[in-house]
């Protein structure tokens, strides 16, 4: 006689990080064209021979999850996957989009049947036309569902924007512990032993956090450079007490629509909330302790091609990746910034640049047009005109080509500058996105980048000095000056002490949601 499993535990992503300064909308089409799986679809996706998210990641949180589970022989399991919903990083959710995904999520739980657990993959800095905190819409959706009987674990991104009700919901919230991110799998491994843990009566998680009115510090933030690398390291030694089931620290999400913005740390235990509150008061000091140091300071266009052009050795032995840090499409932006761009042109041109580039307009001009075709054509002021100037160039239409993320892609060479002008929003953050363009990323001088951090790690191979722009746009880390906040904030504001405004931030129940 086959046994039959013991325990059905559920699995789900909806996952996007916003930007409430966008002019844009972020559409359920948003998500399907990037990542949309449903049911044995997303089953296959997480097995051991899937690929889970196409162009991005073959294992993320719900291949760890699933691939935990499935090495687990007793008590039998069942990994029940619901869907998984990402999208490209943008503007806030349309009000319906955020009900499409809650009713998707209610329609998947009533079809999979009885679960005993239900793990969560959100991002944390998701925001929608309506709600600051839209995750939280999820998260009661499932819990009104499911009753409150039946454990939730929550995984976040390392810079979501965390509130006291994510705690309230959920009965486990861990996040990332690496920047750039390369530990999704592990993260959804260690959520899947968490439930299971549970389930077996071995543990019974009790969770303390903390929220600090700090919305920079930590220099880089780089988990393995000095400043951070300490902190993570407390991470990890604070495990080796095996009361001790789980530790995050959260970066938060500066571009996020909260009113009580900053970082935060949360400390899972097993039944010892003295614990888990002993440290992460300890871990708040630390992380508070960080906010004098500074980011190294942003280079201007000019600057950063100066420096580019003096960099011989480092363009002979392989690429600049320079980063757009005003206009990273990862952190929400819409990627059509034309700044850095026209100082390429006017200053670099006899450095080889490769550059994105969202143009709707333009794709739809250029689309029909023989390659080979030199033409007058022109980009920015398409999306977000009032933040991003029109720039007319001449060039010669090289590449056509379709990609489901990004619609419609045109290659456009102006000189030594070679335009990837897109339909969607260009993530550039990998070899691929150019490489799929027809450029040889080792031909280059300079790399144009979309991303603050994982550029990092897929342009490792080819990258020898990394510059990073401030241009001006909607991912500017000042952007959020401006912007009226329930609390002091450092380093807006003179804030002496994390304590009294944390205090404040947990014990007070906001209408987020």
């Amino acid at each position: 006689m086959v046994d039959q499993p013991n325990y059905r535990i559920a699995y789900c992503r909806v996952s996007q990080e916003s930007n409430c300064f966008s002019p844009l909308q972020t559409t359920l089409e948003d998500f399907q064209n990037t990542h949309y799986s449903v049911g044995q679809e997303l089953s296959k996706r997480t097995s051991k021979d899937g690929q889970e998210i196409d162009g991005f990641l073959k294992n993320a949180e719900l291949s760890g999850f699933r691939q935990w589970l499935d090495k687990q022989r007793k008590p039998l399991i069942s990994p029940i996957p619901l869907f998984s919903a990402w999208a490209i990083p943008g503007g806030p959710l349309c009000d319906e989009t955020l009900l499409a995904l809650v009713c998707q999520l209610e329609k998947s739980l009533e079809s999979a049947g009885p679960i005993d657990a239900l793990y969560l993959c959100l991002h944390g800095a998701m925001c929608s036309q309506s709600h600051a905190h839209p995750e939280l819409r999820l998260i009661q959706a499932a819990r009104n569902f499911v009753g409150d009987h039946i454990p939730i674990c929550v995984s976040l991104d390392l810079h979501a924007q965390l509130c006291e009700e994510f705690f309230k919901l959920a009965n486990v919230v861990i996040g990332y512990r690496t920047n750039p991110h390369r530990d999704h799998a592990r993260v959804g491994a260690r959520a899947a032993k968490i439930l299971y843990s549970m389930l077996k009566g071995e543990i019974k998680p009790v969770t303390s956090w903390r929220s600090l009115p700090m919305l920079s510090g930590g220099g880089t933030t780089v988990d393995f450079l000095p400043t951070m690398r300490p902190i993570y390291k407390r991470l990890k030694e604070l495990e080796k007490d095996h009361r001790i089931l789980y530790a995050s620290v959260f970066n938060g999400h500066n571009w996020h629509a909260s009113k009580q913005l900053g970082w935060s740390v949360a400390v899972v235990a097993d039944n010892r909330p003295d614990l888990a509150a002993r440290y992460a008061e300890e871990l708040a000091d630390r992380l508070w302790e960080t906010r004098q140091v500074k980011m190294p300071p942003f280079d201007t266009p000019l600057e950063a091609i100066s420096v580019a052009r003096g960099a011989t050795l480092a363009r002979s032995l392989g690429v600049i990746c320079m980063c757009d840090a005003s206009d990273v499409v990862g952190a929400g932006g819409t990627g059509e910034n034309t700044r850095l761009i026209s100082a390429c042109l006017e200053h670099g041109s006899d450095l080889v640049t490769y550059a994105p580039i969202r143009g709707p307009h333009t794709v739809q001009k250029l689309w029909n047009l023989p390659l080979g075709t030199r033409t007058e054509f022109s980009v920015g002021g398409q999306v977000d005109p009032l933040r991003n100037p029109k720039l007319t160039c001449e060039g010669i239409l090289i590449q056509r080509y379709f990609n489901r993320a990004l619609g419609k892609v045109l290659v456009v060479q102006v000189g030594n500058l070679y335009l990837v002008v897109t339909e969607g929003p260009p993530i550039a953050m990998a070899p691929r996105f150019y490489e799929e363009a027809g450029l040889n990323i080792w031909r280059a001088d300079i790399v144009i980048v979309k991303s603050f951090f994982p550029f990092r790690l897929y342009f490792a191979v080819h990258n020898r000095k990394t510059i990073y722009v401030k241009t001006k746009g909607i991912t500017d880390f000042d952007i959020v000056d401006a912007v009226e906040q329930d609390d002091p904030v450092f380093p807006i504001d003179d804030v002496q002490s994390w304590r009294a405004i944390d205090a404040k931030r947990r014990n007070t129940l906001s209408t987020f949601y």
